[in-house]
């Protein structure tokens, strides 16, 4: 996929995540014993500028009124032996080092490190499984915050549309 900028080929390195590369969109749930079970829209762009990684952005929206809701963007660093490390950051004051495995097209990844400003939101883990199937990608995430233990939080099927 293309920033605008001039052509480069895809990292070799990069090459067991090009089934990842596009823009997804579709919609999700999110729930937790914290907050009120909302819908969510969501649009998720993967892109490489030929190096050793993806970049990675990430929005939501309120499906009943298109309120901007969430955003993230980092970048997925693939290593040897099917090892994938994920490095986010969210203006919530939140950031994430996740490092996980890759078998076949399905990732799952685990918090090595959230970090937090000191206004941000306690949040202690941090777990995703994010599998594609052609054109769909379906992801869980789970999350340990605010004092409750580790649980799913968000889940989503989203399609490819460019």
């Amino acid at each position: 996929m293309s920033t605008g900028a001039p052509s480069v080929a895809l990292h070799p390195d990069v090459a067991v995540l090009e089934f990842l590369l596009g823009t997804w969109v579709g919609e999700g749930q999110g729930h937790y014993p914290t907050i009120n079970a909302f819908g969510y829209g969501e649009e998720v762009r993967f892109w490489h500028v030929g190096k050793p990684f993806l970049a990675y952005s990430q929005r939501t929206w309120a499906l009943e009124d298109g309120k901007p809701l969430h955003g993230e963007a980092g970048y997925w660093r693939p290593k040897p032996d099917g090892v994938v490390e994920l490095v986010i950051a969210m203006p919530t004051g939140h950031v994430e080092v996740e490092e996980g495995t890759l078998e076949g097209t399905t990732l799952s990844l685990a918090s090595r490190l959230v970090g937090a400003t000191s206004t941000a939101k306690a949040v202690t883990a941090i777990t995703r499984r994010v599998q594609v199937d052609d054109d769909v990608l379906h992801y869980v995430m789970s999350m340990a915050a605010v004092g409750a233990p580790l649980q799913e939080h968000l889940t989503a099927e989203l399609r490819r549309v460019a």
